[in-house]
């Protein structure tokens, strides 16, 4: 059964940086599409950022130029670099993966996901 775990929420200031990871279990081959989404309270949940394991990327216009996604798949773990944290960037932040996924644009467009993690809650304060 595919597990996916989230670490490295937290409490930050304005202006400070965190660094979520995502460890994928319990699947064979390669997870293609991946991607970390966001729902803040009383929001609908949002794409924060995608990354196919054909190496594209993508990331909301929101979060550009702040947020990075990446990929170690040798550890089947997703990761999301943040910086430059915003108060509007406080949620939680769910991971999510699905190997059926074959391209990369279509990858970046989607917004159903075979697997979800738990979620990680982030906390920006001004």
């Amino acid at each position: 059964q595919v597990q996916l775990v989230e670490s490295g929420g937290g409490s930050v200031q304005a202006g400070g940086s965190l660094r979520l990871s995502c460890a994928a279990s319990g699947y064979t081959g390669s997870m293609s599409c991946m991607g970390w989404f966001r729902q803040a309270p009383g929001k609908e949940r949002e794409v924060v950022a995608t990354s196919h394991s054909d190496g594209s990327t993508s990331s909301a216009d929101s979060v550009k130029g702040r947020f990075t996604i990446s990929r170690d798949n040798a550890k089947n773990t997703l990761y999301l670099q943040m910086n430059s944290l915003k108060p509007e960037d406080t949620a939680m932040y769910y991971c999510a993966a699905d190997p059926r996924v074959l391209l990369g644009w279509a990858c970046h467009r989607r917004s159903s996901f075979m697997h979800w993690g738990q979620g990680t809650q982030v906390t920006v304060s001004s």
